[in-house]
């Protein structure tokens, strides 16, 4: 089977967070022939880059299975060289045509990265960073948490569309990379950009 277009691959993800937030989810492609076939052989669709926040697992967000979706999640969908490079490695390794940036409601890492900045504190270990990647956010969303996350996720949409690994794929139409908002309230996933 030939790999889906960036928008077919972004139909598939709405249609799935569709059945989540109505709970009618199918949960497919979670059976042992399934697992048979990923074991052989990984053909994702999507990249979804999301928060870590234990309500919000994108292949139960878009109702996906095995070998569906490549997960990268990082505080606040934040990313850094490291996080990058395993965004890059389904497009470039495995042709994936989707990236989705996921922020969602009622983030914990950006409100305490708003309060961390507002008081002008510093946070213990590498949580300072999370703080320092958030801060152009704040900045501009003047405080507000749900600002923040929402122009947060499309600056990391930006940063990776001027990657040059990716940006490249993107110039051909191999991929597309989007940026969305979850809400914990209602289980639908919104286009930010």
């Amino acid at each position: 089977m030939s790999p889906p277009t960036p928008d077919e691959a972004w139909a598939r993800l709405r249609e799935g967070n569709r059945r989540w937030a109505s709970d009618t989810a199918i949960h497919p492609h979670q059976d042992r022939a399934r697992r048979a076939e990923a074991a052989r052989k990984q053909e994702p669709y999507a990249v979804v880059v999301s928060c870590i926040d234990s309500r919000v697992a994108p292949e139960l967000v878009f109702d996906t299975g095995v070998g569906d979706l490549l997960s990268v999640r990082s505080a606040a969908q934040t990313i850094d060289p490291l996080v990058s490079g395993a965004i890059e490695y389904g497009p470039a390794e495995l042709g994936t045509p989707l990236i989705v940036v996921l922020g969602h409601q009622r983030c914990g890492a950006v409100a305490a990265a708003a309060h961390a900045l507002h008081e002008q504190t510093t946070l213990p270990g590498h949580l300072q960073d999370i703080v320092e990647a958030l801060r152009p956010a704040y900045r501009r969303a003047h405080g507000n948490v749900d600002k923040m996350i929402r122009i947060n996720t499309a600056d990391v949409v930006s940063k990776l569309k001027s990657d040059k690994l990716l940006a490249a794929r993107i110039a051909r139409k191999q991929l597309k990379i989007v940026g969305g908002y979850y809400s914990l309230d209602t289980g639908q996933v919104t286009r930010v950009v």
